[in-house]
């Protein structure tokens, strides 16, 4: 299994209607998984239980909070083969920040992966073709836009064969 954590935002009907539709044109990863907050990467090295077990005691007492998402950025993949057009939340930005610096403490540590930048974001789009990727976030950032939201729970989800599936859902403080 390749374990991992994601938050799905809660989104109006009309924002994650704009966000497929996007991303159906644009990324990838449209038919393989829901507009998402990645918080920690896909690992094959835990077991199902204890993965549950460490989430759940890193983000114990973590508040739900609210998001609002006001311009889109360019990213380079890690591999260097990829670029992704990502909208980044301003309000709520240091929440899925400290989220993710709270989760990957002690047994997940070395999850944080300190060579990478963690971007909090939702991906929309990615190719090759880093001017393509980058008329993509233009195409957002071109006028104002606001999209709110919140997060209140996080996935604990194997991805696998260009699946993610959710195993267990676990609940912020309300």
């Amino acid at each position: 299994m390749n374990l991992c954590v994601a938050a799905y935002p809660e989104l109006s009907p009309d924002d994650y209607a704009r966000i497929q539709a996007f991303r159906k044109r644009n990324d990838a990863y449209y038919r393989v998984v829901e507009p998402h907050f990645t918080l920690i990467f896909p690992t094959d090295e835990w077991e199902v239980v204890p993965f549950i077990a460490e989430v759940r005691k890193q983000s114990a007492g973590f508040p739900a909070f609210d998001f609002c998402i006001r311009g889109a950025a360019l990213n380079r993949d890690i591999s260097g083969d990829y670029f992704h057009a990502l909208l980044v939340p301003d309000e709520g930005h240091s929440q899925l920040l400290k989220l993710r610096y709270k989760l990957c403490a002690d047994r997940f540590f070395s999850y944080r992966a300190l060579e990478v930048d963690f971007i909090p974001h939702l991906g929309v789009g990615n190719s090759k073709d880093r001017l393509r990727c980058l008329r993509m976030v233009e195409s957002w950032n071109v006028a104002d836009f606001a999209i709110p939201g919140r997060i209140s729970c996080m996935d604990v989800a194997n991805y696998e064969n260009d699946t993610v599936e959710t195993i267990q859902r676990i609940p912020l403080t309300q």
